[in-house]
């Protein structure tokens, strides 16, 4: 029996993390912040291509993106966030538990 890999996997919980999994922009290389906001630092680079897993969202900066303008910021590990304008949850609202 074979197993084709479609989109569909893309958005399915993350190795039994019980987080849901989701793709950066094609042809963006996003910036990972400290803290859900632009006045955070940024720690870290995602490479074209990337997916992220969503642990929780949060309130923040609010950032124009492919994705639309958004002010909600995708928690993707411990103090590491990216924002939500960046990320194709098929969502205009939260899609994970909020942080806190």
């Amino acid at each position: 029996m074979s197993v084709e890999n479609d989109s569909s996997q893309v958005q399915s919980l993350a190795a039994g993390s019980g987080f849901q999994t989701f793709p950066v922009a094609p042809g963006y290389r996003v910036n990972v912040r400290s803290g859900p906001g632009t006045n955070y630092s940024v720690i870290d680079t995602l490479p074209y291509g990337a997916t992220v897993t969503i642990r929780c969202q949060c309130d923040g900066t609010t950032v124009s993106g492919p994705y639309g303008t958004s002010d909600i910021w995708d928690c993707i590990g411990n103090g590491r966030f990216v924002s939500d304008a960046y990320v194709k949850t098929g969502a205009d609202g939260y899609v994970a538990n909020r942080c806190g």
